[in-house]
């Protein structure tokens, strides 16, 4: 009887394998620790509401003041380098002329600048002012039109930094000026001030209010509201809108009309550490507020205030939509949780083959793939099955997807393919006339064509490391910069251009030696920043670029066949692209508008007012005939040492 015992208790220890056991145990382990996790979170987070609005302050009130003064900073960052450029220089009328090119290159490269006016210390001004149309036009201060006054001269020394003036209103427009001394052996000579409206900084406290129960606003030198995104939503003034800019008295905000006298909450610390201020306002007959501002100097003659006001019960809700969201997350841990234990007993064991043979897939080396054997096991052979269904699928996508795009995410990891926002530079392309080319042709002639074609775009595309996005028609989309981020990806794209020129020159002289028809391919370029990543629905997935830049490049090629519809090859690139490249060290910028200047890359064509957009755009043509090898990344500290050399 004790022999059958012993030889049945043997019998049921080694029917429970060590996997199973082990499964099972961190199954538990984990259900318990994450859920005690959960709970403390949700506790913590209910407690910690201050620490939320903190964090919210900081956000906020930080990114609203980065778009201020990347706005401003650009007009100041303007002058500052023209200054180095005038000082030592005569900058009286008599040198208008020489020095409008200069001023209208920097206006035609900073488009948040308005007007740029040089004066001398007898307030002789001469300069350049950017027309409602976006026309640059020159002007002198006997013969100043009246949209041209955006700007007022401050008092400034031979030793000033850059001063940013009072406030101007022209039209129904707000004006910031900044204005740099020039400066001849020590001497004041003159002035250089430029002139930016405020307009884009109302459309961004625009984009940046978070719905009705938030209201986003920037005060000016103290009391002068420039921006405020519920102008809508305040009492009218005889049947219109209030205007900006405005007192904070007179706009008609009873929040911001209690604001000096409303002190600061003490036990925000962190905000206050950051330099924000909170404070919790009580409307009479209205509901209770609370504000986030912080306090910036250096931009006239007061301080500005940037930020938001809410409705304090919207912390509140989110607290309890949070507490919510938690309770249904630990019950779906659990029950996720309580199947993983249950099919672990039956996977375990096989998953050591599994995991062998998935190496080969992380590898790409799908020729290393045996299938996977039937099992007796319903599950087990539904999971071989569906194992060796997916590198079945892998090979046939691997034909469609660019191996190099493959490789990239494999080797930054998966996570990389979710959308999130990149820099990046963009390539469209586009063979001109190809219908037309096409008609005489089948459709296996057509195809082989175009797969000839697209094979040379795709070799120069990844020569440089790029991916391609997807073919449209005969046209192609690639881009730099994602999933794997570099700081040269305008110059990578560039160079892959110039080689698609090269190609095209050497495929052309080929296809006319044996009587096929040559193409003419227009090639846009762009820089900026668009969301890569999956992009599609549940069962129909592309990694793709999506963004307003994506278009702005296809319209740049679009506008190749009015500006050289001749050209076998032409390469339209935007300002934002082309300031970003240089060739053998020098900026294309500098070598466009430098006398003298060897081979320039490019030359800027003008101002274009692209189809589907409301500002214009600053197009520079390409030289195709730039050597590839002589392209590199713009660095601004090489170019100066260069000069001074």
């Amino acid at each position: 009887m004790i022999t059958s015992l012993r030889r049945y208790g043997r019998g049921r220890l080694r029917g429970i394998s060590l996997t199973v056991l082990v499964g099972m145990a961190f199954g538990l382990l984990l259900t318990l620790s994450m859920s005690l996790v959960l709970g403390l979170a949700v506790f913590a987070n209910a407690r910690n509401t201050f620490s939320l609005l903190n964090d919210k302050a900081i956000l906020s009130t930080n990114a609203l003041e980065r778009q201020l003064r990347d706005h401003l900073d650009l007009a100041s960052s303007a002058v500052v380098h023209l200054k180095t450029m005038l000082d030592g220089t005569p900058v009286g009328p008599s040198e208008q002329e020489r020095l409008r090119p200069v001023l209208l290159a920097a206006m035609n490269a900073n488009p948040a600048i308005d007007v740029l006016v040089v004066s001398d210390v007898s307030h002789r001004e001469f300069g350049v002012y950017r027309s409602s149309s976006d026309k640059l036009w020159p002007f002198q201060r006997d013969d100043l039109p009246e949209v041209a006054q955006r700007y007022i001269l401050p008092k400034v020394s031979a030793t000033s930094a850059a001063t940013w003036g009072p406030l101007i209103t022209s039209g129904e427009v707000t004006y910031a000026n900044v204005t740099v001394p020039i400066v001849e052996n020590g001497t004041l000579t003159g002035y250089l001030t430029a002139a930016v409206s405020l307009e884009e900084l109302g459309r961004t406290v625009a984009q940046l209010d978070d719905g009705p129960a938030s209201t986003v606003f920037i005060i000016a030198n103290g009391d002068e509201v420039i921006a405020h995104s519920d102008l809508d939503r305040l009492p009218d003034f005889e049947g219109a809108v209030a205007r900006l800019p405005a007192s904070v008295t007179s706009i008609g905000d009873p929040v911001l009309a209690a604001f000096d006298a409303t002190p600061t909450l003490d036990n925000f610390k962190k905000a206050n550490a950051a330099g924000i201020q909170v404070r919790e306002f009580d409307v009479s007959g209205g509901p209770e507020y609370l504000s986030i501002t912080k306090v910036i100097a250096g931009y006239g003659p007061g301080v500005w205030t940037v930020g938001q006001y809410f409705e304090a019960s919207t912390i509140s809700r989110e607290i309890r939509r949070l507490v919510g969201s938690a309770s249904v997350g630990l019950a779906s841990i659990i029950v996720a949780l309580g199947f993983a234990i249950l099919l672990a007993r039956r996977t375990a064991r096989p998953l050591a083959e599994i995991a062998r043979r998935a190496g080969f897939v992380g590898k790409l080396d799908f020729d290393s793939v045996q299938p996977l054997p039937r099992s007796r096991i319903r599950e087990l052979d539904q999971v071989y099955q569906s194992f060796n269904a997916m590198v079945v699928g892998l090979k046939a996508m691997n034909i469609y997807v660019p191996r190099s795009l493959f490789s990239k995410l494999m080797r930054l990891g998966v996570h990389q393919a979710t959308a999130s926002e990149h820099d990046v530079t963009l390539v469209f392309t586009d063979i001109v006339g190809f219908t037309s080319l096409s008609e005489n042709l089948s459709a296996a002639e057509t195809a082989a064509l175009l797969n000839a074609h697209f094979a040379l775009l795709v070799a120069a595309v990844e020569r440089e490391a790029g991916t391609v996005d997807k073919f449209i028609g005969d046209g192609m989309l690639a881009f730099w910069g994602a999933p794997d981020a570099r700081a040269d990806h305008a110059p990578a794209a560039l160079r892959a251009c110039l080689r698609i020129a090269e190609a095209m020159k050497a495929a052309n002289r080929e296809a006319e030696r044996q009587g096929r028809p040559a193409f003419k391919v227009r090639i846009g370029l762009h820089s900026g920043r668009v969301v890569v990543g999956n992009v599609g629905a549940l069962d129909r997935w592309n990694y793709t670029v999506v963004g307003d830049a994506v278009n702005l490049c296809e319209r740049l090629q679009s506008l190749g066949r009015e500006v050289a519809p001749e050209e076998e090859t032409v390469i339209l690139a935007s300002d934002a692209a082309m300031s970003m490249v240089a060739v053998d060290g020098v900026s294309a910028r500098a070598q466009a508008v430098r006398p003298g200047a060897p081979a320039p890359l490019g030359v800027p064509i003008g101002s274009h007012r692209l189809r589907g957009r409301s500002g214009s755009v600053t197009v520079w043509q390409v030289e195709t005939s730039t050597d590839p090898a002589s392209v590199g990344l713009f660095d601004e500290t090489v170019e100066h040492l260069g000069r001074s050399a």
